[in-house]
């Protein structure tokens, strides 16, 4: 198989995830921070050092700034639904995933926030004069991407920082793209919360994600219970981490997640940028060679991360995904990617687009071979 899904979860891992997986289930298995013995001690040092590469990775000083999710959604609805209150301004953008959109049209419908929504333009990139001017009739927060999971392109999230940090507004971030390929700086940036999964660009396991929460700033925790800490109390702890971790983490999937920081620190997060970034670009330059091929998003390799979606005359975007995996064992991804508002402000809501994403262990080959094939069932798509 040759593997383009990678935004949606890369594939294959390094091998010293899959090892380390396994080491956990078989030696590290306890509860952390539930036990003085041995095993859990190791476990809870295990955590304890997940955050302190995550720390390292996302410029955050605090490693306890950081808990850990199961997935950037988790990350996401407990930032949303945990600091966002009744009759507050928030101004998000057309590119999001589901992952931020239905959170906040459930707060809009329930709790009685204002949602204004800030339009790109036609290629997908925010346009930050507008947001500017949203901004200066005062907001309670900015919910964005750091990317699309449509367009690949990279939103301006430093710039928005500076706006939210003179506006006193929050800057909430979906990094579910970028987090371990592209640069994070949560402090440079002005980062308020981030969210992040494991799975995907970090290379972790499925199951595996956090959320970064500036100092100084309280989110409500979505869940309460067990943490470890202050057991003789009935209280939910209202320090971090343990104010948003309640009940037994995922264990084996944070071990998986701390070898694969590891293995991006050992080779260096900005070479398996540029990888990414090469292979996006011969994807793209071989697309515009095909009659019928239109390419979403910017062109330009640094105004975007390495997802590349297109629309193909005459294919619907799910048959075309179809085909080029049951004919040449592609995998890609066809429809609209849980993203309809990116979909809508590219004209593609009704037919779709076809995603193929690159990833860390794709090489140029194969990038090759899933061009040839798009050339021939564009060939077999205008006789239709």
């Amino acid at each position: 198989m040759i593997y383009l899904d990678n935004a949606a979860t890369t594939w294959p891992k390094p091998e010293c995830v899959y090892a380390a997986v396994d080491y956990c289930l078989r030696n590290i298995a306890a509860n952390p921070g539930r036990g003085g013995h041995r095993m859990a001690r190791e476990a809870g040092l295990l955590l304890f050092e997940t955050r302190e590469l995550l720390a390292q990775l996302l410029g955050v000083e605090d490693p306890n700034r950081i808990c850990f999710t199961y997935n950037a959604t988790d990350s996401l609805n407990i930032a949303l639904l945990g600091l966002l209150k009744e009759g507050d301004v928030v101004l998000t953008t057309s590119l999001e995933h589901n992952a931020v959109a239905r959170p906040l049209r459930w707060l809009e419908r329930n709790r009685g926030i204002r949602l204004k929504i800030i339009g790109g333009d036609d290629q997908g990139r925010l346009r930050l004069d507008v947001l500017q001017k949203e901004l200066e009739q005062g907001a309670a927060a900015v919910v964005m991407t750091h990317a699309s999971n449509v367009t690949g392109a990279l939103m301006p999230v430093a710039e928005v920082g500076r706006l939210t940090r003179r506006q006193g507004t929050q800057l909430i971030v979906d990094a579910a793209q970028t987090a371990g390929v592209e640069p994070i700086d949560v402090e440079a940036m002005g980062i308020d919360v981030l969210a992040f999964s494991g799975h995907k660009g970090l290379l972790g396991p499925q199951g595996t994600g956090g959320i970064y929460v500036r100092e100084g700033l309280v989110i409500q925790p979505l869940r309460t219970g067990g943490t470890g800490s202050l057991s003789e109390s009935d209280r939910q702890p209202d320090f971090m981490p343990d104010s948003l971790e309640s009940g037994t983490p995922n264990t084996p999937g944070i071990a998986g997640l701390r070898a694969a920081l590891q293995y991006i620190h050992e080779q260096g997060r900005e070479v398996l940028q540029e990888r990414e970034r090469l292979l996006a670009r011969q994807l793209i330059n071989g697309f515009a060679e095909i009659p019928g091929v239109r390419l979403l998003g910017p062109a330009a390799e640094e105004e975007r991360t390495a997802v590349v979606s297109v629309t193909v005359r005459n294919w619907d975007s799910g048959a075309l995904a179809r085909e080029l995996d049951e004919q040449y064992g592609i995998a890609c991804r066809g429809g609209l990617h849980c993203a309809p508002w990116a979909h809508e402000a590219m004209g593609t809501l009704k037919t779709g687009a076809v995603r193929f994403s690159p990833g860390a262990f794709t090489s140029t080959e194969e990038i090759e071979q899933a061009v040839r094939a798009m050339e021939k069932l564009c060939e077999k798509g205008q006789s239709l």
